[in-house]
């Protein structure tokens, strides 16, 4: 699962459970969404917690879960793209304002 993409994770817990479904026991939505929270992995660990916090557990349904935890892994995967440009870029605009004495920022700052 550590490898693992949400899309995937989803279809193999929906055969799981169509699988119990088959053999005469459905599983509630709220066993299986906590079953799901207790089984990622750690890199989801931060929001799981927040779900947890957020959301009333219990009448969370598998697919808003879902939503949410793929939303999170395209936002993470994005800024892991993004964050080795992102911080040169930043840290050499911000140095060469510094190393040209240019403070005009801070001045507008204290005038407010």
């Amino acid at each position: 699962m550590e490898d693992e993409s949400i899309q995937d994770y989803h279809l193999n817990i929906l055969d799981i459970a169509n699988s119990f479904e088959s053999l005469g026991e459905k599983i509630s939505d709220e066993k299986l969404v906590r079953k799901i929270l207790r089984s990622l992995p750690k890199r989801f660990d931060m929001k799981v917690t927040a779900i947890e916090e957020a959301q009333d557990i219990s009448s969370l349904k598998v697919d808003e879960l879902i939503w949410y935890l793929k939303f999170f892994e395209i936002t993470v995967n994005s800024k892991t793209n993004k964050k080795g440009k992102g911080g040169i870029v930043f840290a050499s605009s911000f140095d060469s304002d510094e190393t040209q004495g240019n403070h005009e920022d801070d001045e507008d700052m204290s005038e407010h």
